[in-house]
């Protein structure tokens, strides 16, 4: 499995083109972003030598272009920043992240039903 590499904001999203397929070259993913975000060519071109260096996505050349597709899955990117964002913010505990929506009124009913089937699930597993 690919170890985690730290990825920007602006990475993710080219990420997410090639996660949800590949590979691809520059131009589709420049024309994928396009109608996202208001980027030039060679800042995509720039976010994705960017990634290459990481090791987050290989490039296979295909005559005089190059295919890219990601090395990284996007399972292991959110299971990296959600440790992340986890840690930092509540000391790497869930409950407190969960009371923190609940007490900010981020959990809709559906949302509360899942998380109460969720524990029911783990407390029969143990």
């Amino acid at each position: 499995m690919k170890q985690a590499v730290p990825i920007s904001e602006a990475e993710s999203l080219v990420m997410e083109v090639l996660w949800s397929d590949s590979p691809r070259t520059a131009e589709d993913v420049v024309e994928a972003l396009r109608h996202r975000q208001n980027w030039q060519e060679a800042t995509i071109k720039t976010l994705l030598n960017r990634l290459l260096k990481k090791g987050a996505i290989q490039a296979e050349k295909e005559g005089r272009r190059f295919l890219y597709s990601p090395l990284l899955t996007r399972d292991q990117w959110v299971v990296e920043e959600s440790s992340s964002m986890l840690e930092r913010l509540f000391g790497g505990r869930v409950a407190p992240l969960v009371a923190h929506f609940g007490q900010h009124g981020k959990l809709s009913a559906s949302d509360l039903n899942a998380l109460k089937a969720l524990i029911k699930e783990l407390s029969d597993d143990e």
